[in-house]
């Protein structure tokens, strides 16, 4: 039987058989012997070889809840970031198999967890070396396009052609940054530098990043919240994470829309919640729109490239923020971005 070949469990099954065998020999003694008060001698060999189990499953089960304990210890001690940590079973048995497989797992996701760490370095590496060989060649162009220009000014098929070379510029180059942000948040090589900042400051300054373009298309940005709301963050991400919100806004409005952006301070939350008034999403796209490069079939917009929400939604849960998005065709969009706020907790 497989269960016997613990040793405990040997133990114990030994100690019930002696503990049965004694018993039955007083009993069968007793009886033959004839003695006055036989019942009462039966009676108390019962209850000694009662008292005898119970020993002995009282010694196996603590011995049992002792072992528990180290392993529980010894798991605990692993999840705490201790890649050391082992549960130590000399002897044979189910539990200790389990305990040996226990082993091998963390040996497995210590390899892995290895693998990562080098995996992470080496796309550090990578996304630095294509950062400085990507930046050159955009400079180069960019003052190749800006001479250009220059010498267009007699010449109007020239310098429609060089103001679309410098549009197609500036989209290879936000390109080129959203995918480095997104390759460096994925390798785990960003250090958040959170803290304390003023909310209506960061949305004050969003306002100002994008008052020309709102000029130039005719539309309006309005602000409203909490002067004194604060939120733990690094701001340069966060400011970077709305940015992309709003941007889409501009590139889903019509001349003469409005795009609200509003926040609350809760007791632990602060909410940001960015508005519009334009097409809407259709519902086939809602949730797919923070997929990567991901197109929708009903879109107009020939120049987006599927990184602005995606990136927004990977610096928000960064931040152990939530956003969610509500739509509806020809009426407008709304993202709502919930954070905790643990000054607040």
């Amino acid at each position: 039987m497989k269960i016997l070949v613990n040793r405990k469990i040997k133990h114990l099954f030994l100690y019930v058989l002696l503990a049965s065998a004694a018993f039955t020999a007083v009993s069968v003694l007793v009886i033959c012997l004839g003695l006055k008060n036989t019942a009462f001698f039966v009676v108390l060999a019962a209850l000694l070889m009662t008292l005898m189990v119970f020993a002995a499953l009282y010694w196996y089960f603590q011995d049992q809840s002792k072992t528990m304990n180290e392993a529980i210890s010894q798991i605990r001690e692993y999840i705490a970031g201790n890649r050391d940590a082992r549960i130590e079973c000399d002897d044979e048995g189910d539990l200790c198999r389990l305990f040996h497989e226990v082993n091998s797992l963390v040996t497995i996701l210590n390899a892995h967890a290895e693998n990562e760490e080098r995996a992470k370095i080496f796309m550090k590496e990578t996304i630095s070396d294509i950062s400085h060989q990507l930046k050159t060649p955009l400079t180069a162009l960019n003052i190749y396009n800006g001479l250009i220009q220059q010498e267009s000014n007699h010449n109007p098929e020239l310098k429609e052609f060089a103001a679309l070379s410098e549009q197609e510029l500036e989209r290879i180059e936000n390109l080129v940054q959203n995918l480095l942000k997104i390759a460096k948040l994925d390798a785990g090589t960003i250090i958040l530098e959170k803290k304390s900042q003023n909310v209506a400051g960061m949305m004050r300054y969003l306002e100002k990043r994008f008052a020309y373009q709102a000029q130039q298309q005719e539309k309006t940005i309005i602000l409203s919240g909490n002067e004194e709301a604060a939120l733990f963050c690094d701001q340069t991400w966060l400011i970077e994470a709305i940015s992309n919100i709003v941007k889409n806004a501009f590139d889903h409005t019509e001349p003469g829309a409005v795009i609200r952006i509003t926040w609350r301070a809760f007791a632990s939350v602060v909410q940001i919640v960015i508005s519009d008034n334009g097409c809407g999403i259709h519902p086939e796209d809602l949730l797919h729109i923070f997929k990567r490069f991901y197109r929708s079939r009903f879109s107009n917009d020939p120049h987006g490239i599927g990184l602005g929400l995606p990136l927004a939604k990977a610096i928000i849960e960064k931040h152990n923020g939530t956003i969610e998005v509500n739509s509806t065709l020809g009426v407008g969009t709304t993202f709502t971005i919930n954070f905790l706020n643990p000054t607040k907790l």
